[in-house]
């Protein structure tokens, strides 16, 4: 499984964000928006303005990675 192993401390962005971004301008709001540091281990929560879409920035120990996730029928992220 590619992810976070072991205990993960989650963090959630709590406005929307333009979804046009990717990990580098995410990890940027990270740093500039929560004040906190990407490179952490921490797992970063965004959600669009479409309560339908996720996405998860997190370093593996690596690299920073991006999961993205959009919901069907209807369903929200509430």
């Amino acid at each position: 499984m590619i992810g976070p192993s072991g205990a993960v401390r989650v963090m959630v962005a709590t406005k929307p964000v333009d979804f046009r971004k990717g990990m580098e301008g995410l990890a940027t709001l990270v740093c500039e928006s929560m004040g906190a540091d990407p490179f952490s281990g921490a797992v970063y929560v965004f959600r669009a303005k479409r309560a339908d879409r996720v996405k998860l920035v997190f370093w593996d120990g690596t690299g920073l990675c991006l999961f993205a996730k959009r919901l069907e029928d209807g369903m929200s992220f509430h």
